[in-house]
């Protein structure tokens, strides 16, 4: 055993020299646990030591000022094991952080809520939980890094990401995308330390598992060491040589879960719910911890406030860096991310354009044509695709590649990944600054779907340009033409899905997307050519998420409501009903999400007392808020099939005639 417990002859336990710091992490967190009845106190306490050795020898921070852009990132991956690191935060001294909100663990309105939230518990990086994610995030968190280190230099950008990761995020799928990517790029200022205690929620992890992580990553390119978790010695010689390599690091920490607690230490039993109030007594009688719940005697408590105070000098430093840097002006524009303000006014100028020319193109097209301007517009965009970059159109003239050995590009390769992907460009956008997007087909946004609900959850924007989002791509057949997808996006809160019409629409979804400051933003975007449509090109109509296209000459007899590529077989629908001596308006839908957060007398006004008729190359679900009781809806009903898509919108009967006829049908009910 190592040097964390001296054993006795008895089978008692006294601390060792310096271990009194890791037992207040156990003891806090079994009796956060034990006191909400609910928790995770095993990992917390096998992976004290390790978190002792980091915060209080190597994590530069600053306790006092949580937000210090040049910080270390610490990524708690595991994030079932929460009170690690509510507990670091209140002994090493983050504001809000009282032993009162330990006592509050897992309550209703409390800062340390079940699993860690961004945003919600000061000093937290990420929100965590679903396995992996953590990992691909601290991935994103690297990446951007090394962006911004080649932009500033050392002097104002210079720190790690460390991360505690467990034996489900390496299970995870994701964890692979991931850990390639990584190894691919050379992320030498991503530290992964690993809670190696070989037990999952149903046993021992020889259940599920026979792989060797340590191979994997080696494989993968990365440095790896093996260690004994509760050994500091081993553990902070670990870290050091991590520093010093040039590649990714993996250090696997062989740990007991639950290390301290007699009767359950090792065991599953220690996982997912509370030791109980005799094994308490039995760990605190282990430890030598004789301290009522939740008191940490003062010297202890000071040894860790100290460690909190560690970085004051180095962040001291770095603010006169930053006063008397020529870039300062720039960093802190960046940092600022008011993006719009930057690209309004040239993506109202390729409006005007588009509104003159009318260009026939894919929504995929025209999405190149905005990020053209875009990226001229603003440096602070950070550009990529999965495997898809001639096909989602999400490169632009001058952005650069970033490769292992140049970071100074903007545009990611992150093959084919989109989960690993999409968790990056989380953790790209939580490291403050940048706006990241990434493409692929709208279909495989379930591959990313993870990670689109935790940006969304964190308030981020993320923008994914989520091409082929149709029947309307054709050949490629049903395994690749999203019919649920919109749906099922549509269902998120605080995500805006935007499916242009046409060029103008795609230049104003766009812009629309860069300003919303904290929801990530969904482009929804066609493979086949569509018209710009005509309009006056004054204001940014999507902003209004939908509104009157074209108005009927008098009452309306009905309106026709369809958004993307089927707003051209609306108006054409709208065209032979008008050769009928009907009356029909029709509105485009760009995003339903901006649509409802309008006034309620606005959405009256588009949406008029006539029947309606729904127009969508997707299934009806969600529609029938929008259509009422008597409205009708023309769509999918199944999956699509292998054809060219003109003959599958006629096989599927999404046309101007069966809208028509829809139409007509509804009039004369």
């Amino acid at each position: 055993m190592s040097d964390a417990l001296e054993k006795t002859a008895a089978g008692a336990a006294k601390p060792a020299n310096g271990r009194r710091a890791a037992n207040a992490i156990r003891a806090l967190a079994m009796d956060a646990v034990e006191k909400a009845k609910s928790g995770h106190p095993g990992m917390p306490m096998g992976m004290a030591d390790v978190a002792t050795v980091l915060f209080r020898q190597f994590l530069k921070f600053d306790a006092s000022a949580p937000a210090w852009p040049d910080r270390d990132r610490f990524v708690l991956s595991a994030g079932h094991g929460s009170m690690l690191i509510y507990a670091l935060h209140y002994l090493l001294g983050y504001p809000g952080m009282e032993k009162s909100d330990l006592e509050q663990f897992r309550q209703l309105g409390s800062v340390t809520p079940g699993h860690p939230e961004y945003g919600h518990t000061v000093g937290v990086e990420t929100t965590t939980g679903p396995l992996g994610q953590g990992l691909a995030t601290a991935v994103g968190m690297a990446i951007a890094e090394r962006l911004k280190a080649e932009r500033f230099g050392a002097d104002l950008v210079d720190h790690d990401t460390y991360v505690i990761a467990g034996d489900g995020c390496l299970m995870e799928g994701i964890s692979h995308e991931a850990i390639d990517l990584a190894g691919h790029l050379r992320l030498s200022r991503l530290i992964v330390l690993w809670d190696d205690n070989s037990i999952s929620i149903d046993g021992p992890t020889s259940l599920s598992t026979s792989c060797d992580q340590v191979a994997r990553f080696a494989a993968c390119g990365w440095h790896v060491q093996r260690v004994d978790g509760h050994d500091a010695r081993q553990v902070a010689a670990a870290i050091a040589a991590a520093k010093e390599d040039r590649r990714p690091s993996f250090i696997a920490c062989r740990t007991v879960i639950a290390f301290g607690s007699p009767g359950k230490q090792g065991t599953e039993a220690s996982h997912g719910a509370p030791l109980g109030e005799a094994e308490i007594a039995a760990a605190r009688q282990a430890l030598d911890w004789p301290h009522e719940p939740f008191e940490v005697p003062s010297d202890v408590l000071q040894g860790w406030r100290n460690a909190g105070q560690r970085g004051v000098s180095a962040r001291r430093a770095w603010e006169k860096r930053l006063a008397a840097s020529p870039k300062r002006v720039e960093f802190e524009t960046l940092l600022q991310g008011d993006v719009a303000s930057d690209v309004s006014a040239p993506l109202a100028a390729l409006r005007a354009k588009l509104g003159t020319e009318r260009p026939r193109v894919a929504t995929r097209k025209s999405s190149e044509m905005a990020l053209t301007v875009i990226n001229a517009a603003t440096k602070a965009t950070i550009g990529g695709s999965a495997d898809l970059t001639h096909s989602n159109y999400t490169i632009t003239k001058g952005m650069g590649v970033v490769t292992p050995d140049d970071f100074s590009g903007r545009y990611i390769h992150y093959g084919v990944r989109e989960h690993a992907m999409a968790a990056a460009m989380n953790g790209v956008a939580l490291h403050g600054g940048f706006v990241p997007y990434g493409g692929t087909f709208l279909v495989f946004s379930d591959y990313a779907r993870a990670a689109i609900r935790l940006a969304a959850l964190m308030k981020q924007r993320v923008i994914y340009v989520l091409t082929h989002d149709s029947i309307g791509l054709g050949e490629d057949g049903p395994t690749h033409q999203p019919v649920e997808h919109l749906a099922a996006l549509r269902a998120m809160p605080n995500l805006n899905v935007f499916r242009p019409a046409d060029a103008i629409e795609t230049a104003e979804c766009w812009e629309l997307a860069l300003a919303a400051r904290h929801t990530p933003s969904v482009l929804s975007l066609s493979r086949q050519n569509l018209p710009t449509l005509a309009r006056a090109v004054v204001e940014n109509l999507s902003a209004r998420g939908a509104y009157v296209l074209r108005e009927a000459e008098g009452w309306r007899d009905v309106t026709l409501l369809a958004t993307g590529s089927e707003v051209e077989i609306a108006l054409a629908a709208a065209d032979l009903l008008s050769a009928q001596g009907k009356r029909a308006a029709v509105v485009s839908m760009p995003s339903w999400e901006l649509f409802e957060a309008q006034p309620a007398f606005y959405r009256a006004s588009v949406l008029g007392e006539a029947p309606r008729v729904g127009v969508e190359a997707a299934t009806r679900f969600g529609w029938d808020r929008w259509l009422g009781e008597r409205g009708a809806f023309v769509g999918m009903t199944g999956f699509g099939a292998s054809a060219p898509a003109g003959d599958l919108y006629k096989h599927f009967g999404i046309t101007a005639e069966a809208v028509s006829k829809t139409a007509r049908t509804l009039i004369t009910a």
